[in-house]
């Protein structure tokens, strides 16, 4: 790659956007390549690739036959950056890598970026799990999916579970077993911890799953039917009741995936509606002919860009870190669909097919998604329309300049002191944005426990000294317009010390108390250098001020309990160093409780698998020390 930049003299800030871009096409080649678009002040307003840089730059030197779109980037271009590459899909990486970091205002972006949860088969045990799982495919096991959504794994784990009776505990838990759990009485497990099931047995189980989660599962019902016929006539009524239960169960599940396609073996569906300079993009996952869901999606549109460009940034977004399936089916043609194929081919290992199917099955599949696209986008901005007056009377009530784009809530939780968590959640026009949701585990160990302003100043110190170095311009969208703290007057003020102490005094806070009786509907609002105010007990802003208090408290008290698990698990042995989760759950089902390690031997310890005899010696040591 080859960087360079040849910005005009001062006076080109003063021509028009044209000649501006005009100006640097003497300095341009054939070259594939990345071109940025700056304003006056040296922001990114667009970052474009291109297969031959001079070519497509000249299309923007043209003083006519633009689209508003264009036309108003063009004029707002001070400077232009290129940045040469070796290949067009070199140039696609590029794009989107700058894309993602620089958040240009023109472009389109893809703003949601969780992961996607997936079925495991853990094959690390005699008695495979079967579980949900989440980011890096690092245990050893069969991967499923991925599903839309938790709720869509869940469901189908239980389907699985009625089925083919697999265990979903932990091997710490199977292993310290003694008697079946209550998945065994209901008929959701075989109880192979307690030996009710053999391993060859349980891994035919296993292999059922795996075929049904393949969509090779016609044969299962008629498999289970001749076990069942087979135990009533040798008079084993008992295990013929399970077996009929089992097929009732596999029945049921059909049922569910009766809308599933069957000339559609693994595919993403992606269909686009764009209405009123918004998009919805919804997404049905295909695998083994089953339907796993769909999420909806609502990029930034990048001030207008039109259907082929925007699923074109979609897709190659989406896929940034996921896996494609062999084939997507789109509801338009996306631009560069070669390049963008051979980039999802290149990622994958294997041949990705882009289609934009016209008729039969497909083309019926793209239509249910932008059915399902049209009426998202339809409620979102019924949605949007409520929240934006919403915002109005927010700004209106506590003096804003404008309705703010993002409001940030913060609270604390803890238990007299311990397992001191902070939160801060964050909404919006489009509502709540849970992506932007972030927890702080409480470090300060000079803190006095239950000292919540000291926990507040740990946490908003954090927050905004992350905030000045790394968007020390306020050029992003991750600085807020107004701080919603949890307390009265008292907190307000010392929230405010803080934030002058960090340099950041002029962004808008709002001290969120309960009135004297305590009650919801009689909050007063607490602002620095303002005396108290309060609301009308209907006024719909004060519903959504207690909306946003009550979500931060929910996610402080959930990331505390989270926290208060964990350590409730933890153990001496988390302390020692190279003990990992594998040998601690090697050392706790040998020996029965970490007390009991405490006491072992040299000897015993080396007993344990996993466990050498250096290691051992460590062990020893760390509880034998003096």
């Amino acid at each position: 790659m080859a960087e360079h930049e040849d910005t005009p003299e001062k006076a080109a800030a003063q021509r028009d956007g044209h000649a501006v871009v005009q100006s640097y096409l003497r300095t341009l080649d054939a070259s594939p390549g990345v071109y940025r678009m700056l304003d006056a002040e040296s922001r990114v307003l667009y970052v474009g690739k291109a297969r031959n840089l001079r070519a497509r730059v000249s299309n923007y030197a043209r003083p006519a036959g633009h689209s508003p779109r264009i036309a108003r980037m063009i004029r707002e271009t001070a400077s232009m950056m290129f940045l040469t590459t070796r290949t067009e899909t070199e140039a696609l990486l590029l794009e989107q890598n700058l894309i993602k970091q620089l958040k240009p205002r023109y472009n389109v972006l893809l703003r949601d970026d969780k992961s996607f949860p997936n079925i495991l088969v853990a094959k690390n045990h005699a008695f495979p799990q079967i579980k949900k799982h989440r980011g890096k495919r690092s245990e050893k096991g069969s991967y499923y999916g991925p599903f839309a959504s938790a709720g869509a794994v869940n469901r189908t784990l239980t389907q699985l579970q009625r089925v083919f009776l697999l265990r979903n505990c932990t091997d710490a838990t199977f292993e310290s077993r003694t008697r079946p759990c209550l998945n065994y009485q209901i008929k959701r497990c075989s109880g192979p911890c307690v030996g009710l099931i053999d391993a060859r047995d349980y891994a035919n189980l296993v292999a059922d799953a795996e075929r049904f989660l393949e969509g090779k599962s016609t044969n299962i019902q008629a498999s289970l039917a001749a076990e069942m016929q087979a135990a009533s006539e040798a008079m084993e009524f008992e295990r013929a009741a399970a077996l009929r239960d089992r097929i009732r169960a596999s029945t049921a599940v059909q049922q569910v995936q009766g809308i599933n396609p069957r000339g559609v073996t693994e595919a993403d569906v992606i269909a686009l509606h764009l209405e009123g300079g918004q998009a919805c993009v919804q997404v049905f996952f295909i695998r083994a002919n089953q339907s796993w869901g769909n999420r909806d999606f609502y990029p930034r549109t990048g001030a207008g860009a039109e259907e082929p460009e925007i699923l074109e940034a979609f897709v190659t977004q989406f896929y940034d870190d996921k896996q494609p399936p062999r084939l997507i089916l789109l509801s338009h043609s996306v631009d560069n669909a070669d390049l963008v194929a051979g980039l999802l081919s290149e990622r994958a290992g294997r041949k990705v097919e882009l289609a934009v199917p016209q008729r039969g099955e497909k083309a019926e599949l793209v239509e249910n998604a932008a059915r399902n696209a049209r009426e998202s986008l339809a409620r979102r901005m019924a949605e949007s329309a409520a929240q934006g007056r919403l915002l109005e009377g927010l700004a209106e009530a506590f003096g804003l300049e404008a309705p703010p784009r993002r409001i940030e809530v913060y609270d604390n939780s803890h238990i007299q002191g311990t397992d001191a968590v902070g939160a801060m959640i964050v909404a919006g026009p489009d509502g709540f944005l849970k992506s932007q949701y972030r927890k702080f585990n409480i470090r300060g160990d000079t803190l006095t426990p239950g000292d919540d302003f000291g926990m507040m100043r740990e946490v908003l110190t954090r927050r905004f000294e992350r905030l000045l170095r790394e968007d020390p311009d306020r050029e992003g969208e991750t600085w807020p317009d107004l701080l919603l703290i949890d307390g009265g007057a008292g907190q307000v003020s010392a929230v405010a010390g803080i934030m002058a102490d960090l340099g950041v005094d002029d962004i808008a806070m709002v001290g969120v108390a309960k009135g004297v009786d305590r009650d919801a509907g009689k909050e007063e609002f607490h602002r620095p250098d303002a005396p108290p105010f309060a609301l009308r007990h209907n006024d719909p802003v004060l519903y959504f001020i207690q909306r946003l208090r009550d979500e931060a408290h929910r996610f402080a008290i959930g990331a505390h309990r989270a926290k208060r698990a964990k350590s409730v698990g933890a153990t001496p042995l988390d302390e020692i160093p190279g003990i990992g989760a594998a040998r601690k759950r090697a050392l706790l089902a040998h020996f029965g409780s970490a007390k009991a390690v405490s006491r072992a031997g040299l000897a015993d310890l080396q007993a344990v698998e996993g466990i050498s005899a250096a290691m051992a010696e460590k062990i020893y040591g760390f509880f034998n020390a003096g």
